[in-house]
């Protein structure tokens, strides 16, 4: 897969947090979603916000895509990311599941 063909709410998850646009960035995921991060879990659009005041915007998070892949299954893809900010600095493997357009599963680790 293209790095130029990502879907719309991966590109938004990138986008929104490279320009700090945390609305943005919680609309791309869906009411129910799920977000894993080394074993930290986060459920639903409040719990996508609390991590990304923590973890990802809040601490001027920065990301540069490096690539990705079709994930296992079904509307599952692996991207591959530069993360810089006052957190996290590193690159990285993100498994997103979509559904309906949307994020509805992120597995960071």
């Amino acid at each position: 897969m293209s790095t130029t063909h990502l879907p719309a709410a991966i590109r938004t998850f990138i986008d929104a947090t490279n320009s700090a646009d945390s609305e943005a960035f919680v609309a791309a995921f869906t009411p129910d979603a799920h977000l894993n991060d080394w074993g930290r879990t986060y459920r639903g659009r409040e719990g996508v916000r609390d991590w990304d005041r923590t973890d990802n915007i809040g601490v001027q998070a920065r990301f540069q895509l490096l690539g990705s892949s079709p994930g296992d299954g079904p509307d599952t893809y692996v991207v591959n990311l530069r993360v810089s900010g006052n957190g996290y600095n590193g690159t990285g493997s993100l498994t997103f599941r979509l559904r309906d357009g949307l994020i509805a599963d992120l597995r960071i680790g």
